[in-house]
């Protein structure tokens, strides 16, 4: 299969070989749904607790008697019903994660690549460098290429380009070593450079 290259005026200049096994794999929303909900559960912190009435301090004695005072009866002032007391279903911290098989995350992400391709999401240029770290040109460059919502794949970002796409907020540069299921859905359009795309189809095959 043959993807086409842009050039830095937004025509083609070429065509890149990629592999048909990557960029022609079924789409499997059922599998792409797993994998991306297992990668947001694996970011949760899990760190929320709270304290449980035996966790509280004090309230060790009762405070009156059973019967005979004309009040509701209590065991402890550090019951949840009490100012100060207990929590009744307190949250304890706890592993989100969820475990995925290295296939099954690989063929997600062969399946997410190849329908980015065949929706023509999936914009593949020679090279994406920055001569200076500045932002007007890159948003000038990125306008030839008509892309205001893109994720921008390299396979090494140099600091000039990482700078020029900072204050961008509908923009990203990422290397393709940290790729994920979510980056590549979180915006309209992936730029990828032709040593980044050789590097995601090691990745995933």
């Amino acid at each position: 299969m043959q993807l086409a290259v842009r050039g830095d005026a937004g025509t083609e200049a070429g065509q890149v070989e990629v592999a048909d096994a990557v960029f022609e794999a079924p789409f499997n929303e059922a599998l792409v749904h797993q994998v991306i909900t297992a990668y947001l559960a694996g970011a949760r912190a899990g760190t929320k607790a709270q304290k449980t009435r035996s966790d509280v301090r004090g309230g060790g004695a009762k405070p009156w008697r059973q019967k005979g005072t004309g009040r509701a009866r209590a065991g402890s002032i550090r019951s949840p019903l009490w100012r100060g007391g207990g929590t009744t279903f307190a949250a304890r911290p706890r592993d989100y994660s969820q475990k995925v098989n290295r296939k099954m995350y690989r063929a997600a992400m062969r399946s997410l690549l190849a329908e980015l391709a065949r929706s023509e999401r999936l914009v593949v240029v020679e090279s994406l460098a920055a001569t200076s770290p500045r932002t007007k040109p890159m948003v000038e460059h990125l306008g030839r290429l008509g892309l205001d919502d893109v994720l921008i794949v390299t396979d090494q970002i140099d600091e000039a380009l990482w700078l020029s796409v900072r204050n961008l907020h509908w923009a990203a540069v990422v290397e393709a070593r940290d790729v994920n299921p979510v980056s590549l859905l979180a915006f309209d359009k992936v730029l990828v450079t032709v040593n980044a795309l050789r590097q995601l189809e090691e990745r995933v095959q």
